[in-house]
């Protein structure tokens, strides 16, 4: 429950809910299942691309509600995304107003169960169509023989996230820091998890890539590791196309039981770190701007004024500043944009920061 203090948008930092309102008002929101609401044959047709939401609000006060999804706006055509209302059993689809980077926006709404769908076609998502933003989850078992690791790779949900959290609590399994894929990820891609180091991993190496409701068990790779010497390496590899989308190095800590992490930067923490040598050797500055424009991360005005200062360097100072005062969010964008268009720059930035 949140209590709005007053007209304005405001968003949970837990959900990634927003709401825009045009005076005080307290709402009453929680995850709901998709499984329970959407039927069998909806499910042929439909698929949850986020988090189902009931919400119970005053009516006529909300002006607009975001409703997160995980859809990657590499995606240009958002004709198939989708706006589901759920009311006595009956299912209600809308257009949204706008689709942005990471959600639904619907102006003027009304509430029940709501949340964003993607509606199916074959192709879609069993030949890779569908890009989305991705985590890796790892955890270790702290009571389990010597080293054991839980991994899995999701859809970024906060539900699901939430739900394989306290699962893994409940096994005495204790969260290890993790950074998000180097490259977007694909529904219906297979993915193959290895090591040059000695570990064993079980079931198998390599596993499909889904959403899955988060009162489901999630998949998940079980990493057994009998000694650590120095520093192991793990790779996640999308058997698609054999493209690296994920790595970290695990170290042993001061004790066999304890494990230290050493994962590059990501985001709004690399691109500070990084300021002055982006300033100096970003590139492809025009490809950047556009797609941050594609994304609705800045408008054209802005653009302009990126692009009107007299030198490389500041204009790539004027991105970087406005990317943070855009927020978070804005940071990750354009750190997965730079990923993509010149990871070697990454690399040679991370590897300097080690």
């Amino acid at each position: 429950r949140a209590h709005l203090p007053a007209e304005g948008t405001f968003q949970c930092s837990i959900t990634r809910l927003s709401f825009k309102v045009k005076s005080a008002v307290t709402i009453t929101y929680r995850y709901a299942p998709w499984t329970t609401h959407l039927s069998m044959g909806e499910q042929e047709v439909w698929k949850p691309v986020g988090p189902l939401f009931h919400i119970e609000v005053q009516a006529g006060v909300v002006q607009a509600v975001h409703l997160p999804h995980f859809i990657c706006m590499a995606v240009k055509n958002t004709a198939w995304c989708y706006i589901a209302h759920f009311q006595s059993g009956k299912i209600t689809l809308e257009t949204p107003t706008k689709v942005t980077s990471f959600s639904a926006v619907l102006e003027n709404p009304s509430f029940s169960l709501v949340g964003v769908l993607w509606r199916k076609f074959r192709y879609t998502f069993r030949r890779g169509f569908l890009p989305v933003h991705s985590l890796v989850l790892i955890f270790q078992q702290l009571s389990a023989a010597r080293t054991t690791l839980h991994l899995y790779l999701i859809p970024d949900d906060n539900s699901v996230k939430q739900a394989i959290e306290k699962q893994e609590m409940n096994w005495n399994s204790k969260l290890i820091p993790k950074p998000h894929p180097l490259h977007r990820l694909f529904i219906g891609h297979s993915y193959l998890v290895t090591s040059k180091a000695s570990v064993v991993i079980m079931p198998e190496a390599e596993f499909p890539f889904w959403y899955k409701s988060p009162r489901r068990q999630q998949l998940f790779l079980e990493i057994y590791i009998k000694k650590i010497e120095e520093e192991i390496e793990l790779l996640i590899i999308d058997t698609e196309n054999d493209t690296e989308v994920w790595k970290a190095l695990v170290r042993s800590g001061r004790n066999n039981s304890t494990l230290t992490w050493a994962w590059g930067l990501t985001g709004a923490a690399f691109l500070k770190r990084h300021k002055t040598e982006l300033c100096s050797r970003m590139s492809q500055l025009d490809a950047i701007l556009l797609r941050l424009r594609d994304t609705d991360v800045i408008n054209s005005d802005e653009e302009e004024e990126v692009l009107g200062h007299n030198t490389r360097q500041r204009r790539n100072r004027a991105l970087l500043e406005l990317a943070e005062k855009k927020g978070l969010e804005a940071q990750e964008l354009l750190f997965q944009i730079l990923q993509d268009r010149d990871p070697f720059l990454i690399s040679d930035l991370e590897t300097s920061s080690e």
